[in-house]
């Protein structure tokens, strides 16, 4: 678990103070067997967590928000049950905090994975590591929903997202191409929605949830956000992290028609849109991104 850069330590006006002492109260408290080991803050883009290294095989993580603070339970809960399905290491919950020394939230601890994050135009094997996500996707796809599964909240039609994605298109007016940005927005809302099953959905691949090992996917962090809907937001690493030569490989290995590469595209974009101004500021490793991906959405004709 790595990250290049490393945002300032707070991203939301009402985040609490998240700091090695509150960890070494947290963990002495509740998981006294692992007090004695070494703890040390992680840099990480990541937005809904702050991140500990403790020893040299756990990870603490921590709801940097409220909002944020359901995807303890939600990875505790199916983590060890997608496990085993998937291609690729996920972390494995090993503690489940419960809010305390004030701290409001409940909390993780999980096995460290080692690797490092994809850096985003200087990938040595694009082909390669499409493919790799494809399958991760894929595989994922095929768990079958149980009825007590989660609802996504990427999972929901694009329209869900409209009015969000056109306040930040207004935010952003003289520092991005907002004419082809709203129009580029209004066409995919009017693309039809996905007709298939609901399926299994990661929510947030990212770079930063991406882990390398050599030139292999080594491993998918960050499943807060997974749960069952329309998986068409997985498609996001098109825009967001592979270059538009290996974008066919990974659109065919999921056998993407035009429809749904176009709505896959408008997560993209909606998603970059609301991230830029938000986290222009207090994330700016998560800001560059969202300006890459808003140039590759902006630029892309592969439709």
């Amino acid at each position: 678990m790595c990250a290049a850069a490393r945002p300032p330590d707070r991203m939301h006006d009402d985040e609490p103070d998240i700091d090695a002492g509150l960890v070494r109260r947290l963990i002495s408290a509740q998981f006294p067997q692992w007090k004695g080991l070494p703890l040390q803050r992680v840099a990480s883009t990541g937005t809904d967590n702050a991140m500990f290294r403790l020893g040299p095989e756990l990870a603490v993580r921590l709801p940097r928000a409220g909002w944020a603070a359901d995807g303890v339970t939600r990875e505790q809960h199916w983590l060890p049950r997608l496990a085993s399905r998937l291609p690729v290491p996920v972390p494995e919950p090993l503690g489940h905090g419960r809010p305390s020394s004030g701290y409001q939230w409940n909390w993780s601890v999980v096995r460290w994975l080692d690797g490092v994050n994809p850096i985003v135009g200087s990938l040595a094997e694009p082909v390669r590591l499409a493919h790799a996500i494809a399958g991760f996707i894929t595989s994922l796809r095929k768990v079958e929903p149980t009825p007590d599964a989660p609802a996504a909240s990427r999972g929901a039609p694009l329209a869900a997202r409209d009015a969000a994605t056109r306040a930040a298109i207004g935010r952003l007016r003289g520092m991005i191409d907002t004419d082809t940005a709203t129009a580029l927005w209004d066409k995919a809302l009017r693309l039809p929605e996905r007709a298939g099953p609901p399926t299994w959905i990661h929510g947030d691949l990212s770079p930063g949830n991406l882990l390398l090992t050599g030139q292999h996917l080594g491993g998918v962090l960050d499943f807060g956000q997974t749960g069952v809907g329309d998986p068409t937001v997985d498609l996001i690493a098109a825009w967001n992290l592979l270059p538009g030569s290996a974008r066919p490989v990974f659109r065919t290995a999921l056998a993407v028609d035009d429809a749904t590469w176009e709505r896959g595209r408008a997560w993209a974009l909606s998603i970059a849109l609301i991230q830029l101004p938000y986290y222009r500021t207090t994330n700016p490793p998560l800001a560059a991104n969202a300006r890459h991906v808003l140039r590759e959405v902006l630029t892309d004709r592969s439709v």
